[in-house]
Parts: C-alpha cells; sequence; structure tokens
C-alpha cells in the first residue's frame, strides 16, 4: 500500500447495517489509527469504497462528511493531485472547534473549562521561560504594547489578550499542550468578552489590573524564571475568574 493511494481492500472488512455511517467512521478510525492511513493519503472514491465495506455510498458520504467537519478529512472536488478524500492534518483547529461546542452548550462548567486552563497555561508558561527564542518574547511584548494603547477597545483587547496567551503555549514548544490551550482559550473568547461587556464602568481598573498582570508574566518569561511564570499565569486567571464570575475556583 502506497502512503498517497490506497487501491487495494486490505482492512477494509464490511460493516453491519445498523447506524451504518458511524460503523464507516469507525472503519477509517481503524485504519488511522493501525497506521494504514496517514496524513495526505487519499481514500477510495465513494463507490469502491461503498463496495468495500458493503454499504451504500450515501453512507460513505455521510461519514465523510462528518469527518470533514471534525477536521479528519478533506474533501476536494476535480480531477488534479489535490482532489478527492484525503487525511487532514487539522488538529488545532478540530480541536478548538469541538471545545467551543462544548462550552457553548454547557457542557462543561465553566469552573472546570478554567481550571483545566490553570493547569495546561501553568505548563506552557513554565517551558516558555526555559525555551522562548527572543523573536517570541519580543513578539510577546509587542502585544503587550498593543493592549496599552487609549484606543484599544475590549473587543480588541480580548483578541490581544487570546493571542497573547496562545503565543505563550506555542513558545512552550509541547504541541500538544500548546493545540490544547489554544482550544480552550479560543473557546472561552466568547465568554470572555461578553464577562468584560457586563464589567460595564468597572471594566477600566480591571484591564489596567490585567495589564499589570502580563507585565509580571512577560516579567517572568524574559528572566527565564519559570517557577515565577508558572505563578504569575494562575494568579493571573484565578483573579480574573473571580472579578469576571464572581467565584473562587476553590
Amino acid at each position: 500500500m502506497t502512503g498517497s493511494e490506497i487501491d487495494d481492500r486490505a482492512g477494509w472488512r464490511p460493516v453491519a447495517r445498523a447506524r451504518t455511517y458511524e460503523l464507516v467512521i469507525d472503519r477509517i478510525e481503524e485504519q488511522i489509527v493501525s497506521g494504514q492511513l496517514v496524513v495526505g493519503d487519499r481514500l477510495p472514491p465513494e463507490r469502491d469504497l461503498a463496495q468495500m465495506l458493503g454499504v451504500s455510498r450515501a453512507a460513505v458520504r455521510e461519514a465523510f462528511r462528518a469527518l470533514e467537519a471534525q477536521g479528519v478529512l478533506r474533501m476536494a472536488v476535480g480531477t488534479g493531485p489535490d482532489s478527492g478524500t484525503t487525511v487532514a492534518a487539522l488538529p488545532s483547529q478540530a480541536l478548538t472547534r469541538l471545545l467551543r461546542f462544548h462550552v457553548a452548550l454547557a457542557n462543561f462548567p465553566m469552573a472546570d473549562v478554567v481550571r483545566a486552563r490553570i493547569m495546561l497555561e501553568r505548563e506552557s508558561a513554565r517551558t516558555a521561560a526555559q525555551r522562548a527564542t527572543e523573536a517570541e518574547l519580543e513578539e510577546l511584548r509587542e502585544l503587550l504594547d498593543e493592549m496599552d494603547a487609549p484606543d484599544c477597545d475590549r473587543e480588541r483587547f480580548n483578541d490581544l489578550d487570546t493571542r497573547f496567551h496562545v503565543a505563550i503555549a506555542e513558545a512552550g514548544g509541547n504541541r500538544l499542550v500548546a493545540d490544547m490551550t489554544i482550544a480552550i482559550r479560543e473557546s472561552l473568547r466568547r465568554p470572555l468578552l461578553a464577562a468584560f461587556d457586563d464589567l460595564g464602568d468597572e471594566w477600566d481598573p480591571i484591564a489596567d489590573g490585567l495589564r499589570h498582570d502580563h507585565r509580571l508574566i512577560h516579567r517572568a518569561l524574559l528572566a527565564r524564571d519559570a517557577a515565577e511564570a508558572e505563578a504569575q499565569v494562575e494568579r493571573h486567571i484565578r483573579s480574573f475568574y473571580r472579578s469576571a464570575w464572581l467565584q473562587d475556583l476553590g
């Protein structure tokens, strides 16, 4: 079996008829987990795969669309080298989309999401203090300068705040931790913006406090003080949660 195309029937066992498209997804997952399919590999055409699995083309099409929505597959029409259905490499985007739905539907208590964020961002801050490049530290400083601008409104502040925390995660160098951090931070974008708006006239002093917290985190990263960076990130997140949602995480 080649790395770019799959043209034989190895591993494609017929599936039962109940909830057929989900069982097709299971078969595709088996191929990915076993290493038979890797990023960039092209799946068999719908008609061929339907015959291999003993299901309808409609079931295969539904499975493809579900996996495309999750970021696992990429579907492209045409006849060129990029056409057809291929395995995609979109881990952070897919994870972000999935977690954003969970947060929007309140499947996780906000306190649990924030606690998870603290655990991940402590790790990111610790490793970023040890390995961030000068260019990455300079990027963080530029983001802080933009947040200090007098014309920085709440939405702009929220976007820059997100970029600041994501940049720290990426500077940490652990791709999984970074992707999980990005997913959590992006999933909180709307709730955080709503919290900013709800603060009303209290926003200005709280924003000043957030700016101060960011500077302390940046200072710890510049000093390569991993323990201080961890502590400042946790204090920062807990403090804002207390201010915005009027609760302690415990």
